[in-house]
């Protein structure tokens, strides 16, 4: 077993029907940019009545038709804020909770021990985040997960990883290993993928192995190290 095997991402989702929502974050292979990708997938038809819509630096997600809008509190938030020299991408809206943590002095994990995972018994969905941090050139990155402690959401457990990027290595959290029902939370650390230095055809490939029937929307965004110029690419299947 190589434990520092290094996955390709669509292969990992490719056959997956749900997975849920997903964040990648990593570096390119040339170490020249920084990597965050977050997508979602939906079952329900209030799940899938979402588009992503960029707002400056700030990805929004907004209802596709807002007359079919069942319940908005799990399903409309922004994914991507940033503050000062960090990136913040959650699934959910405790990307507020670390932005106004950051604001008031706090750690990424200090901002998240405030919140727990979403309360959709019996899923129970786990709380997925990440954040970059831009210094001297380059950047290190942190991933959280707050998931149920057992099968009735009694308490609520938190993992917190630390990475220093590394060219060609990104990092891939999502909030489900299968559908299911209940569905199944993602277990263990988050996976190892390859980052690829077209930001087009990784966004592509990304894309089309995800379920067609339950993804929704897609955002990618690469950041150079060097100059800060950033570029997106974002797909929505409500057109």
């Amino acid at each position: 077993m190589n434990v520092y095997e290094i996955n390709n991402l669509p292969e990992l989702i490719r056959d997956n029907s749900y997975v849920g929502r997903g964040i990648v974050i990593g570096k390119t292979p040339d170490g020249k940019k920084a990597c965050v990708a977050y997508f979602i997938m939906g079952r329900s038809n209030n799940s899938r009545n979402r588009v992503f819509v960029e707002n400056g630096d700030e990805v929004i997600i907004h209802p596709f038709d807002a007359s079919k809008v069942e319940d908005p509190s799990l399903i409309i938030y922004s994914p991507i804020r940033k503050y000062k020299n960090y990136l913040i991408a959650t699934n959910g809206n405790q990307t507020d909770t670390v932005y106004d943590g950051l604001v008031a002095g706090k750690s990424f994990a200090e901002s998240l021990k405030s919140r727990e995972f979403e309360p959709d018994a019996p899923n129970f969905t786990p709380r997925i985040s990440g954040i970059l941090e831009f210094a001297n050139g380059d950047f290190s990155y942190e991933m959280s997960i707050l998931k149920s402690a057992d099968a009735d959401g009694t308490a609520c457990n938190r993992y917190t990883y630390s990475y220093t990027a590394l060219a060609g290595l990104g990092h891939f959290i999502h909030t489900y290993i299968c559908d299911g029902n209940p569905i199944p939370t993602f277990c263990g650390e988050p996976e190892r993928v390859a980052i690829d230095n077209d930001i087009s055809k990784f966004t592509g490939s990304l894309w089309e192995a995800l379920n067609e029937e339950n993804k929704i929307s897609l955002y990618v965004r690469y950041i150079d190290l060097e100059s800060g110029e950033i570029e997106n690419r974002m797909i929505n299947k409500n057109k």
